[in-house]
């Protein structure tokens, strides 16, 4: 396996590395190998080696409920998340979807690197992994029904599944309500094999998950809000020095529609026609491109995606994959870093509709860092109707 992806590890990637990725993918080298290389893929478009220097707004600062505790009996670091406190609507009124996936990356890279770092003091490679505390009182399905909710809660976890193989140690999801077996059943044929087998459920009984917790962790590591005799040094038993508990949003944090929109952007308005397409075509000639994009749609979502295709070999890779998007709830915004000799084709497809013309506020741009400013290339733009035997009934 080392051998095979040999042209992409660097000096940090040790066995303990690889075989996270071969555990995942069942002792399967090829299966591995993919995964591993769509993952470097990823982290790339991402540029997820520079995420720390990323400024997290602030309202993910105040309102994203994680923390770190401890460690447990081998080292591992202990994480805490009060699951209530993640108001996922207010957020997404605040922030962009691909501002929390950040925000999600940044978080896991950090214990990731505490992880490592912990794995060196103590001697021990079983130290990178995670034990993990997902408190769900008072949980509220509710907000999570809402589709750009569960767009994103499932995004998120497609992300963790890809990319982060074999760094949970145990998952404790304690104080479950009734509603969340309904939940997790949806989010469940996301998860991996090696995933649930190490996610422990309990319900609303301390003393049946506490003793668990224990096996593995110090009582002194475990804040006193949940069992533990750890404190902040006022006392606070929730330890809200280490642990963010999140909240309600304010509303007066919500972006409004029109604020919400860049206003260094140029949007141009539109119309893709029933059965419609738009797609929009770039040229990478230099290295350090980005292709951003910002829209909404009015009334009704609209499918989106971005292929690339090399000019030279003619290969074509999905960069974002063609699906619907809730763009009429909540703003659409997301970028990728371009390679050079590569044409980016951007599609909003409304193929699928036989009976809704929809309109559409974009801004697709692909940039070039120059010194302190941005060099802007512009797109060819193609409006299409599709064929009637491509197209299927909207729902």
């Amino acid at each position: 396996f080392r051998r095979q992806v040999v042209d992409i590890l660097k000096p940090e990637h040790d066995d303990y590395y690889l075989l996270r990725w071969l555990r995942a993918r069942n002792w399967n080298p090829e299966a591995a190998e993919k995964m591993l290389r769509d993952s470097m893929k990823f982290r790339e478009r991402w540029n997820t080696d520079e995420i720390a220097k990323w400024p997290t707004p602030q309202i993910l600062l105040d309102y994203s409920p994680h923390g770190v505790s401890g460690y447990d009996k081998e080292g591992s670091p202990i994480i805490i998340i009060p699951f209530a406190g993640f108001d996922i609507w207010g957020l997404l009124h605040s922030v962009s979807r691909a501002d929390i996936v950040r925000m999600t990356m940044q978080a896991l890279e950090g214990y990731m690197q505490m992880a490592y770092e912990q794995s060196k003091t103590t001697n021990n490679p079983h130290s990178r992994q995670f034990i993990v505390v997902f408190d769900m009182d008072n949980f509220n399905l509710k907000q999570y029904i809402w589709r750009p909710a569960s767009e994103v809660v499932i995004s998120l976890i497609k992300m963790y599944e890809a990319n982060y193989p074999e760094i949970l140690k145990c998952c404790y999801i304690i104080n479950t309500p009734k509603v969340f077996a309904f939940a997790y059943n949806m989010v469940k044929k996301f998860l991996g094999e090696y995933t649930i087998d190490k996610i422990r459920i309990y319900k609303p009984d301390r003393s049946k998950w506490l003793p668990a917790i224990l096996e593995r962790c110090d009582a002194d590591q475990i804040p006193a809000y949940f069992g533990g005799t750890q404190t902040d040094p006022d006392g606070n038993p929730k330890c809200e020095k280490k642990i963010c508990w999140g909240g309600k949003v304010p509303k007066e944090l919500y972006t409004s529609k029109e604020d919400s929109f860049n206003n260094n952007l140029t949007f141009t308005e539109t119309e893709i026609r029933k059965g419609g397409r738009l797609k929009l075509t770039f040229d990478c000639e230099d290295t350090g491109c980005f292709l951003k994009w910002e829209f909404r749609t009015f009334d009704h979502d609209i499918k989106f995606g971005v292929k690339c295709v090399n000019k030279k070999t003619e290969e074509s890779v999905i960069e974002v994959p063609l699906k619907r998007v809730s763009s009429h709830q909540v703003d659409e915004s997301g970028f990728i870093t371009c390679q050079p000799g590569c044409t980016y084709h951007v599609l909003f497809d409304n193929s699928y509709s036989y009976f809704k013309t929809k309109k559409i506020r974009y801004s697709v741009l692909m940039t070039a860092p120059l010194n302190d400013e941005e060099q802007t290339m512009a797109p060819i733009a193609v409006t299409e109707e599709a064929s009637a035997e491509e197209g299927t009934a909207e729902d």
